[in-house]
């Protein structure tokens, strides 16, 4: 059996930057261990799969070792190879994930995902979870989404604390319960982020749609703007264009394709 597939940078505006996904199009589901050896196989931060249902498209991600609820880069990626390669015509694209129904439209700046905004709780800054950072500075906050938290965001006073953060991911997986976002005001932009996951195998996160559904409401608060410039600045990097809006996090980006082939599995 051969299925088709795509490598595509999201939030890039050209290959070899912003946040590889592997983007595979089924006709029907496969089997869950199978989408996940794929996964596991692409080794890349996330593989997405779609399907085509009567009102859009049901689509899955999942990491090298484990099935998530939301991805934004996948879904971007997959988005792209939609309108890109697939002849997709429609400005919208509806998909239907295990976080809810997500939108993704099309225009002259870009594409723009349409996804939950978090409410967010205060959440105990702790010591060991900043020193498994490797830095020696520690985060003045911290908060996570109240309802289904996977990330937590430790907040520090500036980029340069943020962008020298060295984590140890084996030191990071025992001393927190969840993943890591970092944050900090902006230079050059409103804020910036760096996303560290070694609880679903991901031990930096190139740029996270999905952590931003956290930060937006955090720093449209904070900043006193819902029009937010935010970047993630891993060694790859990636910019997003965001917007807070009525309970919904609104993000632009750009998606370039870098590989198109085929998958070659066994009768």
């Amino acid at each position: 059996m051969t299925l088709p597939i795509y490598q595509v940078d999201a939030f890039a505006d050209e290959v070899f930057s912003g946040n590889p996904a592997a983007v595979m199009p089924l006709e029907a589901w496969l089997p869950d261990a199978l989408m996940q050896n794929i996964a596991m196989e692409n080794n890349v931060a996330e593989t997405a799969f779609f399907v085509a249902v009567d009102n859009g498209f049901e689509l899955r991600w999942f990491t090298p070792t484990v099935e998530v609820d939301l991805c934004g880069h996948a879904t971007l990626a997959s988005a792209h190879v939609l309108f890109k390669h697939l002849d997709y015509n429609d400005e919208e694209i509806v998909f239907h994930t295990r976080s809810g129904e997500l939108r993704v439209s099309r225009g002259p700046s870009g594409l723009t995902l349409d996804f939950p905004a978090a409410e967010l709780e205060s959440f105990a800054v702790e010591q060991t979870v900043c020193a498994a950072l490797g830095s020696s500075s520690i985060a003045s906050e911290a908060v996570i989404a109240s309802e289904n938290p996977h990330a937590a965001v430790y907040v520090y006073a500036n980029e340069e604390e943020v962008a020298a953060l060295s984590p140890n991911a084996s030191e990071l997986l025992a001393a927190s319960a969840y993943s890591v976002i970092a944050t900090a005001p902006g230079n050059n932009c409103d804020f910036v982020s760096r996303f560290f996951g070694p609880h679903v195998g991901i031990d930096e996160d190139p740029v996270t749609g999905s952590a931003h559904c956290s930060l937006v409401p955090y720093w449209a608060k904070s900043l006193g703007a819902n029009s937010l410039v935010a970047r993630q600045i891993s060694a790859r990097g990636g910019e997003l264009q965001c917007e807070l809006r009525e309970g919904r996090v609104f993000m632009t980006g750009t998606a370039v394709t870098f590989m198109q082939g085929m998958v070659i599995l066994p009768a």
